[in-house]
């Protein structure tokens, strides 16, 4: 993507954008059973317009693969325009009916203290305010983040990739007719189709409060140097599993496999595989064997590549897929059905070498050894580290969050899977029940002055909210 230029605010983009603050500030006092209802009010809107919004989405890729066959966009991208493959379409219903049956995470109480008498303080979660959203190719992402955004009480700007303009139209027609049978604003989710305006956009600090990208590194690292804005995302997903000394065969080939194979465009599949050097000759091949027979091409570094060669009886399109690694392999986000490969002498050396090229995104230990289990968890510094599961089960679905609005490699406000927690941020609620109301005059450590209790008490609820 080009880098975002950093041309003033046109007129359109600041009455989206004040609309936007406008919606989500009405928006506050609007009951939280009337988002609730809104989610099943989209449901209802998207089963009647889904001919149309799958043909509009048949002509995106229509579109799209003129543009893969002239060698202007990637073949990955074209796999996430896709809205007809699978079950891709009842996925994102169920996401939204999901996310509608999740607990209203605006409301909850953190931290309550009593001051002094009659004086309690309460930290009481809220919308973060309004989200413009950025993303590439992937239609449902409308679908997601309009329902995450609705639910956790947050208003949104949208903007797709030029790839999916067809589809992404359709859909936010669909949300808007949805909201327009509700009392929310049909301004709260809101889609636009130009760079232009999203470059508008990202200056207007005033009304928007946190940009998520979701798409490219070029994407991601465009939209960081363009803006004021905080922004919540990740620039890659390299992912890596790796197979210690004490793994079990069964184990890695499965995950292994999984984790690069099940869906390789996808910022959560593996990108590199790290091998105990005590497995070269034993549970390597067995694992090279199963991604051969996958089409996996692999990139080896000497010791793996030398492993396989004397194997090269068992092990078919051998001198087709296997290849000395190139000196970027282990900083390359392939997406695709490629996988780098190392050899490392000791779990501390595999540490040091995911933690060096790892995104921080999801990576992974095969072993039997708790202690190993143990010690990667805790040394690989991302946000997700897990022990014999493939690095596909890194999304807000699996997780239970019903869908998410991105994945964050970040390490404030929210990390890994962003569903309706971290969609929320807290403000201090303070109320005085005394007589006189309360001063901080009458504080202080002279005489005669009172001392602050700073008494936690127990409470699920702000007393004068309900």
């Amino acid at each position: 993507m080009e880098t975002l230029g950093l041309a003033g605010p046109s007129n359109a983009a600041e009455s989206i954008a004040r609309a936007a603050k406008t919606a989500f500030e009405a928006s506050q006092l609007i009951p939280p059973e009337e988002r609730v209802r809104a989610l099943h009010e989209i449901c209802k809107e998207l089963e009647a317009a889904k001919e149309d919004v799958l043909m509009a989405n048949r002509r995106d890729l229509e579109a799209a693969q003129a543009e893969v066959d002239a060698g202007h966009m990637s073949a990955s991208l074209l796999k996430r325009l896709d809205l007809t493959k699978g079950d891709k379409w009842d996925s994102m219903l169920q996401g939204v009916k999901d996310v509608a049956n999740l607990p209203d995470p605006t409301g909850i109480v953190t931290y309550a203290s009593e001051l002094d008498d009659d004086l309690e303080l309460y930290r009481v979660s809220c919308p973060i305010g309004v989200l413009l959203v950025i993303f590439e190719a992937r239609p449902e992402v409308v679908i997601n983040i309009a329902s995450l955004a609705i639910k956790s009480g947050n208003a949104a700007i949208l903007k797709g990739g030029k790839e999916s303009n067809e589809t992404t139209r359709l859909l936010s027609k669909a949300i808007q007719n949805a909201l327009s049978r509700t009392s929310i604003p049909s301004t709260y989710i809101q889609a636009i189709q130009t760079r232009a305006e999203v470059s508008a956009l990202l200056q207007l600090d005033q009304y928007i409060d946190l940009v998520i990208p979701r798409g490219s590194n070029s994407l991601v690292r465009s939209i960081q140097n363009s803006t004021r804005i905080p922004v919540m995302g990740h620039a890659d997903g390299l992912c890596s599993v790796y197979l210690d000394a004490s793994a079990d065969l069964e184990k890695a080939v499965r995950v292994v496999l999984d984790s690069k194979t099940d869906y390789p465009a996808a910022c959560n599949a593996a990108e590199t595989l790290v091998v105990h050097e005590s497995l070269l000759s034993t549970i390597w091949p067995a694992v090279a064997k199963a991604l051969l027979a996958a089409d996996v091409q692999l990139l080896c570094d000497p010791p793996t590549l030398s492993a396989l060669s004397s194997f090269s009886h068992a092990l078919a399109n051998l001198s087709t897929h296997v290849h000395p690694a190139p000196p970027d392999a282990y900083s390359t986000e392939h997406l695709s059905l490629t996988l780098s490969v190392r050899a490392t002498s000791s779990l501390a050396d595999a540490m040091r070498f995911i933690n060096a090229h790892s995104s921080h995104h999801t990576d992974c230990i095969v072993t039997e050894d708790s202690a190993a289990a143990a010690a990667f968890c805790r040394g690989v510094d991302s946000a997700g580290t897990f022990v014999n599961a493939s690095t596909r089960f890194a999304d807000g679905f699996r997780y239970g969050f019903g869908t998410e609005v991105g994945i964050s490699t970040g390490r404030i406000h929210a990390r890994g899977p962003v569903g309706l927690e971290g969609l929320v941020t807290y403000k201090y609620m303070l109320k005085s029940g005394g007589a006189q109301g309360h001063v901080v005059g009458e504080f202080g450590p002279g005489e005669g002055k009172k001392r602050y209790k700073h008494r936690q008490i127990e409470a699920h609820s702000v007393p004068f909210l309900a």
